[in-house]
C-alpha cells in the first residue's frame, strides 16, 4: 500500500479526476427511453441482455418466498432478527411529527409531516448478495409509513433471487420484489410498465448505470442520493493496531476495484508497519483481485504532521466512513465536520456498521458528506407548510404585503390583498 504525503494524495486526486462520460449517459438514456415506450417487453429484452436469464414473470411470487424461507439457516434468521431490532430501535427516534404554534391575534402557524404514498428500492445483485441493504432501506420507510413499499433485484443466473435477500424482504415488510435490475430496473420504478408499478421516490445503491440512471429520472421521481464507490478513512496514531487498521481497509476495498481505503496518520512507523500488514492480510481474502485493485489504485496511507492536519484533512476528504483509531477517540469528534458515519476506538470498525450497530448504512460518498445525511426515515417523509390567519390578523399586515409585492411588480399578488382589505371594511 503506497505511502504518501498529503500534497502528493491531493495531486493523485487530480489526475484521476473522471470526464463525463457521454457515451455512457446516451446508452443509460436509450436504456430509460426504451422501458418508458415498451414496458415490460423492454424490460425483458435487457434481462435477457445483461443478466442472461429470460424472466417470465418479473413478480416474486409467494411460492418463491416460500422456497427461500427453506433455503436460509436458522442462524441467518436470527441474524437478521438481531439486525432488524437495532436498526428499527435506532430509526424510530428519527421519525418527525407534525407540529402546530398558535401566536397572537388568531393566527396558526404549523407543519404537516406525512409519509411517501410509495417507494421503490433498488438491492444490488450479480457480484454478491445484499441482505442488509434491504433493512437499511426498508425499515426507515416502515418507520415512517410509507403506502407501498416495492423493491427491484437482478435476478440470479437461474432466474431466481437471491434467498437471503427475499427473507430480509419479507421480515422488512417489502410489499413487492420485482426481478429486474440496472438502468432499466430504475425507469421501470420511475415511469411504471405493464408489470412494475410507478413510485414516488428510489432508493438504493447500484453500479454505475443504476446510479446514472437514478439521476436522470430524478425530477420525475425523487431519489435519495448518487452514489459512488465505497470509501473508508481512518485516521491512527501509534496506539492503533495495524492488524485491526488493515483488516478495515482491506473490508471496504473487497466491494468494487474503484473503492477507496485510505489511512491518515502522523507516524511513519505505523505507516510501514500499516503497509506490510496490508500486503499480508490482502493475498487471503476470496476477493483478493477486486481488493487488490483497489488498494493498488485508490489506496493510500497519507502522512500528515499531527493530529490537527489529521482532521483538516478529514473534513477536506468527507469521507463515506470514517474511524478514529486515536488515544481518547470520543473526545475528538467536535473536531469532525464532514463525514457519513463516524467510528470511534479499536471496536467499532466500519462493517459493524454495515451490519448491526443501528445507523444506516446506506452513506453520501465522493465528497457529499460535506453537505448530505445518511439515509433515515427523514427521507421517506414529506412536510407541508400550515397557515390561517383570522380576518383580524389578516388585517394587520395586509398593508405590508401590498407594499412589498408593489415593490416587485407584481401587481396580481397586490390585488390578491387588496380586494380582501377593501371587502373586510
Amino acid at each position: 500500500m503506497k505511502i504518501v504525503s498529503w500534497q502528493e494524495f491531493e495531486g493523485e486526486k487530480r489526475d484521476s479526476s473522471q470526464q463525463v462520460d457521454l457515451e455512457f449517459d446516451r446508452s443509460v438514456l436509450a436504456i430509460i427511453d426504451n422501458v418508458r415506450e415498451n414496458g415490460d417487453r423492454a424490460l425483458r429484452e435487457y434481462t435477457e441482455r445483461f443478466d442472461r436469464v429470460e424472466v417470465k414473470d418479473f413478480t416474486v411470487s409467494e411460492s418463491e418466498f416460500a422456497e427461500a424461507r427453506e433455503l436460509v439457516t436458522d442462524e441467518f434468521v436470527s441474524a437478521l432478527q438481531n439486525a432488524k431490532r437495532r436498526i428499527t430501535e435506532y430509526h424510530e427516534v428519527q421519525k418527525e411529527r407534525s407540529w402546530f404554534i398558535n401566536q397572537d391575534k388568531g393566527i396558526m402557524l404549523g407543519q404537516k409531516v406525512t409519509p411517501l404514498d410509495s417507494v421503490g428500492i433498488y438491492v444490488p445483485g450479480g457480484k454478491a448478495a445484499y441482505p442488509s441493504t434491504v433493512l437499511m432501506n426498508a425499515i426507515p420507510a416502515k418507520i415512517a409509513g410509507v403506502g407501498r413499499l416495492a423493491m427491484v433485484t437482478p435476478p440470479q443466473s437461474d432466474g431466481t433471487v437471491n434467498p437471503h435477500v427475499l427473507v430480509a424482504a419479507e421480515l422488512a415488510g417489502v410489499d413487492t420484489v420485482y426481478k429486474v435490475g440496472g438502468a432499466q430496473a430504475i425507469a421501470a420504478l420511475a415511469y411504471g410498465t405493464e408489470t412494475v408499478q410507478k413510485v414516488v421516490k428510489i432508493t438504493g445503491p447500484g453500479n454505475a448505470f443504476v446510479a446514472r440512471a437514478k439521476k436522470w429520472v430524478f425530477g420525475d421521481v425523487a431519489i435519495d442520493m448518487i452514489a459512488g464507490p465505497s470509501e473508508i478513512c481512518v485516521v491512527a496514531d501509534d496506539t492503533a493496531n495495524p492488524v485491526y487498521v488493515a483488516a478495515d481497509l482491506l473490508s471496504q476495498a473487497e466491494h468494487d476495484e474503484r473503492a477507496a481505503a485510505v489511512c491518515v496518520t502522523m507516524s511513519r512507523s505505523f505507516a510501514e508497519a500499516l503497509a506490510k500488514e496490508v500486503d499480508r492480510q490482502l493475498v487471503k481474502l476470496d476477493r483478493v483481485e477486486i481488493a487488490g485493485k483497489s488498494i493498488a489504485d485508490y489506496g493510500r496511507i497519507v502522512l500528515v504532521d499531527n493530529v490537527q492536519e489529521a482532521f483538516d484533512f478529514v473534513n477536506e476528504l468527507a469521507p463515506e466512513h470514517l474511524q478514529l483509531m486515536i488515544e481518547n477517540a470520543n473526545e475528538q469528534l467536535p473536531y469532525i465536520q464532514h463525514a457519513g458515519a463516524v467510528f470511534l476506538g479499536d471496536y467499532s470498525p466500519e462493517a459493524l456498521g454495515d451490519y448491526i450497530a443501528g445507523p444506516n448504512h446506506t452513506l453520501p460518498t465522493s465528497g457529499t458528506a460535506a453537505f448530505s445525511s445518511p439515509l433515515g426515515v427523514y427521507d421517506f417523509m414529506k412536510k407541508s407548510s400550515i397557515i390561517h390567519f383570522t380576518q383580524q390578523a389578516f388585517q394587520d399586515v395586509a398593508d405590508d404585503i401590498i407594499t412589498l409585492a408593489t415593490a416587485e411588480q407584481l401587481t396580481g399578488h397586490a390585488n390578491s390583498i387588496r380586494v380582501r382589505k377593501v371587502d373586510s371594511r
